[in-house]
């Protein structure tokens, strides 16, 4: 499988998606799954100046990565897919079924969230969300870097994460 991780992060393309992880998997493409982002050029062009020459970037909608996600998967070149928002990761869950894991890597701050680890701040809702893809067989952890443990959604959701 070419695409080696598949991650939530509401700051999207930023170093250290860019760095932090491109460097050690060696990736050549990320797959930003976004609906505003993949209906503004603009906005694709700010995100495209923030990744080396040598890495490409695809914008698409839920739908679109949907019906191209085998496609990404068959892709030889190591690559990540990456949305903003549990929402939205969902979304692609349930139309493909074919996501194994998602990485939980930025959702910061905002009103009605809970801090669960330095860098996850959950609401309720987005708790359950996360119960919901772990329940259909998706493998749910945190990890901000590639040298951190990987934290299984239990230890996230219990502040266990935290000691």
């Amino acid at each position: 499988m070419a695409l080696e991780l598949y991650r939530i992060d509401d700051r999207l393309i930023h170093g250290q998606v860019v760095v932090g992880w491109g460097q050690p998997l060696d990736l050549r493409f990320i797959v930003l799954v976004d609906e505003e982002v993949a209906a503004s050029d603009w906005e694709q062009e700010l995100y495209r100046m923030g990744v080396p020459p040598e890495m490409d970037v695809y914008f698409e909608s839920v739908e679109s990565a949907a019906v191209r996600l085998a496609a990404y998967q068959r892709d030889a070149r190591p690559g990540l897919l990456l949305t903003g928002d549990i929402d939205t990761m969902t979304r692609l869950v349930e139309a493909t079924g074919a996501i194994p894991a998602v990485n939980l890597g930025g959702i910061h701050h905002k009103s009605g969230r809970v801090q669960r680890l330095r860098y996850v701040f959950l609401a309720p809702a987005e708790e359950a969300a996360l119960r919901a893809l772990s329940a259909r067989g998706v493998v749910v952890t945190a990890q901000d870097v590639p040298a951190a443990r990987p934290l299984p959604l239990d230890e996230v959701l219990s502040g266990e994460g935290n000691r």
